[in-house]
């Protein structure tokens, strides 16, 4: 049971840090240096790595409930066959 915990922690961890780093990526391809102001460099770079961070822990938290539910589908089985 503890050791469970610690595996779903550590998916949780690298499931987000994954998914940061692909909306890091993605979010490259997108130019938004033309909708800010210029000389905002820092700026520019901080509005990227938040928008990433928000971004890819949507989908991580999307993808591990996803994961979550799929595991607890069988519970509803038994439950349905024991009803």
């Amino acid at each position: 049971m503890i050791n469970d915990f610690g595996q779903q922690a550590l998916l949780g961890i690298l499931s987000h840090l994954v998914f940061i780093a692909i909306a890091w990526w993605a979010l490259q391809a997108i130019q938004l240096e033309k909708l800010l102001k210029p000389n905002r460099v820092f700026q520019a770079r901080l509005l990227y790595i938040v928008l990433a961070i928000v971004i890819g822990s949507s989908v991580s938290n999307f993808f591990l409930d996803y994961l979550q539910w799929s595991r607890q589908l069988p519970l509803l089985m038994q439950y349905i066959q024991i009803w």
